[in-house]
């Protein structure tokens, strides 16, 4: 069977001579609104030569004449041919639309529409007519239309056989629509016609990287992400939605100017009362808009943060329409932040006294979080060993070793640590460690903390 159609397909590959059958594509898409200048006329002037008015006599013998209303107040001397009566006077919109004259442009997450007429030119009818329609990019090749199981039966001449196919664009580059018709001639023989309709996808809107536009600053637990979306068609885009889904281990919330939503200025129709948010607007030819997200740690159900290493902060979701409707559809890559090091073990001072004085013993506050999903300890918080007790300005007073019991998953636990300055003016707290005695691991917890000893 496959050699069978293998021969087949190579003897009307070589089929040679005219078609019986052409393809005629035409895309689909809204009309344009129709211009004309603001030329502005006198009914006048349709029915004498434009000499006529300028001598006042005729002009008076003229407005006896007509009787009509809007003759009388007609000023046929010119002087109010350039006020502007109406607020549509000046934009020369006629209140007509025009049909797309070209291909035009095609762009990324909009849907391709063509009406595809496959007609016959000959003398005589084709009968059996098996029609493909394909889209072929440099990735794949998507299957719009095939009518193999069910062959049209016949095209008579001078006849047509139409239909429509619609394909959601989502790759860059060179398209091509390739027609193809499968069909028995006037003498029965088999005939191949292959058509091919080249066209190119653009990129409607950028929303600029990392490394150029889109800044990610670290603030603390904060992340601040700024993204800054670019219009690169030649029409308006009216952004319906510019949503950040953010990875599971963050959430997000959109800062914007809440002058934005001001209610003090009183809607000046009612329709203004019915658009609750109104779509932010794009000027066409590289205009710009940019969009501010927090973002903050995501926590699970019992309200402990989720640490992950992960640097994928999430990915925008992106609609928009255009001056008629019609819609379109992006979504942008995940967008990468700087790299997330989560420590197994942290520890902060949460609190010290207001007044601390030379020599004189004082107690810290301190709190000892478990960042990952499995029990560690117990610890055992000292001092380094690095140096001296005696060269460091803040010690531990009395015992040297603190024992802390075993701490759950993501879990925390507050406790004092006694302390004494044996120097006068700022000084640090620094070098506090804590050995999981199971484990057999150090960490070193707490970052420099300054303090300011004075004397009695």
């Amino acid at each position: 069977g496959k050699r069978v159609k293998k021969e087949e397909s190579e003897k009307m590959s070589a089929t040679q001579g005219p078609h019986s059958l052409a393809f005629r594509v035409m895309r689909l898409c809204k009309p344009s609104f129709h211009v004309d200048p603001p030329l502005r006329i006198d009914p006048f002037d349709l029915l004498a030569g434009e000499d006529y008015s300028d001598d006042p006599t005729s002009a008076s013998l003229f407005r006896r004449l007509v009787s009509s209303a809007d003759a009388a107040d007609s000023d046929l001397t010119y002087r109010n041919r350039f006020l502007i009566n109406h607020p549509t006077d000046p934009i020369g919109l006629s209140g007509l639309l025009l049909l797309p004259q070209s291909f035009g442009a095609i762009y990324l997450g909009e849907t391709f529409c063509s009406y595809i007429s496959v007609n016959n030119s000959s003398s005589s009818e084709v009968r059996d007519v098996t029609i493909k329609a394909e889209i072929q990019t440099e990735r794949q090749r998507i299957l719009l239309l095939d009518t193999s199981k069910s062959p049209v039966e016949s095209i008579r001449t001078e006849g047509r056989y139409d239909f429509i196919v619609e394909h959601d664009v989502k790759e860059l580059g060179a398209h091509t629509l390739v027609c193809s018709a499968l069909y028995n001639d006037a003498d029965g023989e088999r005939k191949y016609l292959p058509q091919f309709f080249k066209f190119v996808v653009a990129n409607p809107l950028s929303v600029r990287t990392k490394v150029t536009y889109i800044c990610v600053r670290a603030v603390k637990e904060t992340t601040f992400l700024e993204a800054c979306i670019e219009n690169h068609t030649k029409a308006n885009l009216f952004m319906d939605q510019v949503d950040f889904e953010p990875a599971k281990q963050w959430s997000a919330v959109r800062l914007q100017n809440e002058d934005h939503h001001s209610t003090e200025v009183a809607p000046t129709s009612n329709l203004d009362e019915l658009i609750l948010n109104p779509p932010v607007i794009i000027r066409s030819g590289g205009g710009i808009h940019n969009y501010l997200y927090k973002l903050i740690p995501s926590t699970d159900v019992s309200g402990q943060t989720k640490f992950q290493g992960s640097n994928i902060l999430g990915k925008f979701q992106i609609t928009w329409r255009t001056n008629l409707g019609e819609p379109g559809r992006l979504q942008t890559q995940q967008i990468l932040g700087a790299p997330v090091s989560r420590k197994e073990i942290n520890m902060r001072v949460v609190e010290v006294p207001t007044a601390i004085h030379l020599n004189r013993p004082f107690s810290a506050c301190l709190n000892i979080t478990n960042q990952t999903d499995r029990q560690l300890g117990p610890f055992e918080v000292s001092l380094s060993h690095d140096e001296s007790q005696m060269e460091k300005p803040v010690a531990i007073n009395g015992l040297q070793n603190l024992m802390l019991p075993r701490i759950e998953a993501f879990g925390s636990n507050d406790f004092k640590l006694n302390l004494i300055a044996s120097k006068l003016g700022i000084q640090k707290i620094a070098g506090i460690t804590a050995l999981d005695t199971r484990e057999k691991k150090t960490y070193e917890l707490v970052p420099e903390m300054e303090i300011f000893v004075e004397s009695d």
